[in-house]
């Protein structure tokens, strides 16, 4: 039996970052450890509702419904802010944990701070990845030929001395790329179907749980349509739907496709009167219960973001990817290579190839024995318990 324990979980405001998180947080709060959560304030209430108690620091990052363009569109444009976000926040979490000394940091892969606040204090530090990991070689695969540009800039110079300056100043002792990208330990919130080279994975290290989803019924309920022999739902998820042109090839493809129901999620960038007149057999949202959807879907169009694909995976539905940025491309080519989905970038998802390929994958009964077969092995990585159970032995090692 653990004795109850201070866990402090650390994340940035953004819901592909946070939302894995959350039925962890919940299992570790039941189990009866204080659980605190440091988090910008326009997740503090969904933090709250796992029993959590949210301590909020104000960010420098684009929040959680900002345009993608605020990202930038280079490497250096998207890591800077990160850098400096953590920068401004170390200051403000020291204060926020002043004489609250946690027993053991969890933290998302993008909380820089969270680092080196356990290393300031003593405590051991474990990564909640809501993606892929890095496997052996995964350096001199990806990471060195990505940076090699870069790095020869003296913008790219300035970033990393400023980088290694601020650890050195905090008293560690690493090169910021492991620093960043090198856990010394990791709880992965994706199965080991959606990762990269999955046997050259260090499992010393890395411990993936597969999918940590909940009921989510607070989330809110879905009911299939009377008469719809097939449900198809397409989101690009939070960040990437300003993409009004595809979603109207999506009412193309199956707005007027017999027995067919589209149910789109279009974001807060795009309204339904963006879309034309649009046939009864379409429903279009900002926002919906996405996982109490897919349980009744027969097809997912999705940008293929890790929560998303996982959540196909999990409720064993068909998917066609279309991937919008980072590491979304990487998990469309995982899917496909799986066989339970079909990759179709942006410029070639038009309204006849979607159909054609919805078509194909929904009454493809391989794909479905695949999926299942999926199902099955990620229902036996764990999940949620399993998550909590290697939390609470890095507590009893302590």
């Amino acid at each position: 039996m653990t004795a109850p324990a201070h866990i402090a979980m650390f994340s940035i405001a953004a819901h592909g970052h946070v939302n894995p998180s959350l039925e962890v947080i919940r299992e570790l709060v039941a189990r009866g450890h204080r659980v605190t959560y440091a988090i910008p304030p326009a997740f503090a209430e969904k933090v709250a509702a796992t029993g959590a108690e949210p301590r909020p620091w104000n960010s420098t990052l684009p929040g959680p419904d900002a345009d993608p363009e605020a990202w930038g569109s280079t490497l250096l444009d998207n890591v800077e802010p990160f850098l400096a976000d953590a920068i401004q926040a170390l200051p403000q979490l020291i204060e926020a944990y002043d004489g609250d000394t946690p027993d053991l940091v969890l933290h998302d892969i993008t909380s820089y701070p969270a680092r080196v606040l356990a290393h300031r204090w003593g405590v051991p530090a474990i990564s909640l990845s809501p993606n892929l990991v890095a496997w052996e070689g995964y350096e001199q695969e990806v990471a060195e030929p990505m940076w090699a540009e870069p790095k020869r800039t003296e913008r790219g110079q300035a970033y990393y001395a400023r980088f290694q300056d601020w650890l050195t100043e905090n008293g560690i002792d690493l090169h910021p790329d492991p620093f960043a990208g090198r856990p010394d330990r990791s709880i992965v919130l994706i199965p080991r179907a959606l990762q990269p080279h999955a046997d050259r994975v260090d499992e010393r290290v890395y411990r993936f749980v597969g999918a940590c989803q909940g009921d989510r019924a607070g989330e809110g309920e879905w009911r299939r349509p009377a008469g719809a022999d097939k449900v198809v739902l397409v989101s690009l998820g939070s960040a990437f739907t300003r993409q009004p042109a595809f979603y109207r090839e999506c009412v193309r493809a199956f707005g007027d496709l017999t027995g067919w129901h589209l149910v789109l999620q279009a974001g807060r960038h795009v309204t339904a009167a963006d879309l034309g007149d649009l046939p009864a057999n379409v429903e279009v949202h900002d926002w919906v219960p996405q996982l109490a959807i897919l349980r009744q879907a027969d097809l997912f169009v999705t940008h293929a973001g890790a929560g998303g694909s996982q959540e196909g995976l999990a409720t064993a539905t068909p998917m066609i990817a279309v991937p919008q940025a980072v590491d979304q491309f990487g998990n469309a080519d995982m899917l496909q290579a799986l066989g339970v989905a079909h990759r179709l970038d942006t410029p070639d998802a038009t309204a006849a190839a979607l159909r054609a390929t919805a078509l194909a994958l929904v009454d493809d009964p391989e794909v479905a024995q695949r999926l299942k077969t999926v199902q099955a092995q990620m229902a036996e990585e764990g999940g949620t318990r399993r998550a909590a159970d290697l939390v609470e032995a890095e507590l009893d090692r302590r």
